[in-house]
């Protein structure tokens, strides 16, 4: 069964923005940012990954990936 990879990680550092001001901006506690950052979630709301896509000007698949093989990655693991 494939798996879904987080790359907030990624987009963030390419846009060298940080965890506290992507939580101001998009209104998620850092908790929840962390969570999510780190692949430890198991959902996201669309209102959610908008406010983060309207942030980080990216698209959803800039930061959602999925791996048809489920291979395990360092965020996913």
């Amino acid at each position: 069964m494939g798996q879904i990879i987080l790359r907030l990680d990624r987009v963030m550092a390419d846009r060298k923005i940080s965890l506290n001001d992507l939580s101001e901006k998009v209104g998620v506690s850092n908790v929840n940012l962390s969570k999510m950052k780190n692949g430890k979630i198991s959902a996201i709301r669309f209102s959610t990954l908008e406010a983060i896509c309207d942030a980080l000007d990216c698209q959803p698949g800039d930061i959602l990936e999925y791996d048809p093989n489920g291979t395990p990655t360092p965020a996913s693991e």
